[in-house]
Formats: structure tokens, sequence, C-alpha cells
């Protein structure tokens, strides 16, 4: 019987990098809210509006420092017989069985600037040379629809049964889960049995 021992975890990429993004944002704004209770206290304005500020504003700071405590608490993992995506909000387990192909691009060729909205743009930017890993299968344990409400459109290319998964160590990853899914035989790397998406851009 197989071992359901599962192997490395590998980070996210791309939720570290949008909640690193986003935590600075969240907990200044949370700053400037308790700010602005303390200027209207010293103003004398009734106490209800000061404090429904400083209520807000001391949430919104708390949530700041929640999404900088969890920005690296977001993880994928080999097993013997599935593959585990795991977020503070998410736990997905993926059989192997469901998987038709994996192949690799770049994330800059996933997503190129004219498909993504400006905001999006932005954190492609500094990721665009990565390559990321592209998980095809027949169908996914729950409908897109209800991932997207828990994971970043960046983890999606399109509306096809898929998922982008970008770790730093890509070749590592890819060639621990082809392990896995081949019983723990040494296998090579999928992106040099796999055809890349690339394979499907037009030719000049």
């Amino acid at each position: 019987m197989a071992s359901k021992k599962g192997g490395r975890r590998y980070p996210l990429v791309i939720f570290t990098t949008m909640m690193s993004r986003w935590w600075t944002a969240v907990f200044a704004l949370g700053l400037a809210m308790l700010g602005l209770a303390w200027v209207m206290q010293s103003w004398g304005f009734e106490s209800w509006r000061w404090m429904v500020f400083a209520a807000l504003g001391g949430f919104t700071a708390l949530a700041g420092i929640g999404m900088w405590l969890i920005r690296k608490s977001a993880y994928v993992q080999p097993f013997s017989d599935h593959l585990r995506l795991v977020t503070p909000f998410l736990r997905l387990n993926l059989s192997y069985k469901r998987v038709r192909r994996t192949s690799t691009a770049n994330m800059g060729s996933i997503f190129p600037p004219k498909s993504v909205s400006r905001s999006m743009q932005e954190i492609v930017a500094p990721l665009a040379e990565m390559t990321a890993i592209v998980v095809e299968v027949n169908a996914m344990p729950m409908s897109q629809n209800t991932l997207r409400l828990f994971l970043s459109p960046l983890f999606f290319k399109d509306k096809s049964p898929h998922i982008v998964i970008l770790v730093n160590d890509w070749m590592r990853f890819s060639a621990e889960m082809d392990s896995m899914r081949h019983g723990g035989e040494v296998a090579m790397p999928e992106h040099r049995r796999d055809i890349s998406i690339l394979s499907k851009l037009p030719k000049k």
C-alpha cells in the first residue's frame, strides 16, 4: 500500500505576494481611522461618532496585522494519491485521478497585461519571469466560482478546469509531485515530459 505521508510543503507565491502588498495598505487605513477618531474627540464631537471611527480603525488595523501573520501560511503539498492546496481560508485535496496533464509557462505568458485588471498587473509584473505549473484536470472538486471566493484570480488562467501553481522551487515541486503520482519512483520533472502551454501560442 502506498504511503500517505505527504511530501514537502511549498509556499504559494501568489498568496504570499498579495498578502504582503495588502497588509500594509489595510494597516495604514486602520491607523488613519484611529487618527481621525482622536481628532474628532479633540474637537469635541459626540462620543458615539468618534468611538465608531475608533472601533472601525482598531478592527481594520488588526485585520492588517492578521494579513501579515498569515502571508506565508498558504502552501501546496504532494501526497501519494492527491495534491493538497492549503490557505487560511481553504483546504483543497485534488486527486491525481482527476489530473489530465500538467504544463509550464512564465506567469507573464499566462497572464498578459491586457488579460488582467490594473491591480492584478501590479502583482503579476514582479512575478512575470517566474515559471508556474498549470495542473489541468477533468473536473475540480468544487466549482471554480466557489474557488474564486477563496483564491486569487491569478490561480486561474481561464474558465477551464485547472489551477495555476506558482512556487519558488518549481522544478523540485514538479519532480516530487511526479514521483508521488508514479508510486514513489524518481521521475523527470513534468516540464520535460509535458507540452508547455507556450506551444499552444500561435507562431509568427
